[in-house]
């Protein structure tokens, strides 16, 4: 039988390296004066098409990039290429256009993006601002973990000791997915194995709280669903605490909104999402949190990232600054990160509040 592989961590595209030729010893110096002239004149035909603001241009196609990670060379000559010129104006007029700073001087249309679904909450009164295929059923992969973490903090005392039974090793091997690194034998408090859940998206520590609180798995499963039928999230079930693949296990991208909104009314797990590295207590390394966004957007809250080669990348990704805090999901992408950046850059784009206004917590999401 052919193993299964799965793949949870998100790795960015590598960046090409370029291709050098060496010329000839006696034409090297030609070229090279003739190298420098056309550069000269296209630096200045530049100028002249962009007008005083010579930065135009690449500010225009770094507008969406949140870090050159989530852009890549090729995408940035795509989109400098493409950036229209702009009028001419004086440093002093020119505005500053940045990852996390979006213009505001008028409300914009939200941002095509790559993913299947999508949902923008704004807090605190929970209106859904912008969405598409809201309550379409949906493959979450490590998205799950939330609510593992919901069930394990509403059940149980997250300062206990656990006396680990599951071996990360052997699991990681036999699912070729993300392990947080557990060993039978070790001792370490639920505290840790949530950190390992959140940051690493550890699927041993989700199989291990789930034999802690539930004491087995599928009564654990049976626990997760009756949340969802307590959040009346119509468009949710689970058949596993962490994330595989496996027939009957799906969300939407507005229950898994909601989903990430509960864990951040949680502090102990608010803390741990907005958590960069984490030692645990243990001889083995830290953990780094799979949430590029975090020291990278700014207000960055959190909350969980996922891969499977069936639900694609997903995010849940929540962002507070200049009194907003918005929580954005994102399901089926090519890129969670760029996709979260975008929407969360719109939603602090606007000059309205659906907070401020009547009603703005029934605010219905497209379907």
């Amino acid at each position: 039988m052919t193993k299964r592989r799965y793949r949870y961590s998100y790795s960015p595209s590598p960046r090409r390296e370029g291709v050098h030729r060496v010329q000839p010893r006696q034409t090297r110096g030609w070229l090279l004066l003739a190298l420098v002239l056309v550069l000269v004149a296209g630096a200045v035909a530049a100028q002249k098409a962009l007008g005083s603001d010579g930065d135009g241009g690449a500010a225009v196609a770094h507008s969406n990039c949140w870090t050159q990670v989530a852009c890549s060379a090729e995408e940035i000559q795509q989109a400098q290429e493409s950036a229209q010129p702009v009028d001419s104006q004086t440093d002093d007029e020119a505005p500053e256009v940045s990852a996390g700073e979006p213009d505001t001087s008028e409300d914009q249309a939200p941002p095509p993006i790559s993913a299947a679904a999508a949902v923008v909450i704004e807090e605190p009164c929970g209106a859904v601002i912008h969405g598409f295929n809201t309550h379409a059923r949906l493959s979450p992969a490590s998205l799950t973990k939330i609510m593992t973490a919901l069930v394990a903090a509403e059940r149980s005392d997250i300062r206990q000791t656990v006396d680990v039974t599951v071996d990360g090793g052997a699991l990681s091997e036999a699912t070729d997915a993300t392990v947080m690194g557990l060993s039978p034998g070790q001792q370490l408090s639920l505290t840790d194995l949530l950190y390992g859940l959140l940051l690493p998206s550890g699927n041993d520590a989700a199989i291990q709280i789930a034999e802690q609180v539930a004491g087995n798995v599928d009564d654990f499963v049976r626990l997760m669903n009756e949340k969802v039928d307590e959040m009346d999230l119509n468009d949710t079930h689970f058949a596993n605490p962490h994330g595989l693949d496996e027939p009957g296990h799906y969300t939407s991208a507005y229950d898994i909104a909601l989903l990430g909104r509960q864990l951040l009314n949680d502090p102990d797990l608010a803390f741990i999402v907005s958590t960069r590295s984490y030692q645990p207590d243990w001889s083995g390394p830290p953990f780094a949190n799979l949430n590029l966004l975090l020291g990278n957007y700014p207000g960055a809250l959190g909350v969980k990232t996922g891969y499977t080669p069936q639900a694609g990348h997903t995010i849940v990704a929540a962002a507070q600054r200049d009194g907003k805090r918005f929580i954005v999901s994102v399901l089926g992408s090519a890129d969670n990160f760029k996709d979260a950046t975008a929407l969360l850059d719109w939603a602090f784009s606007k000059t309205d509040s659906s907070c401020d206004t009547p009603g703005g917590s029934q605010v219905a999401a497209n379907p």
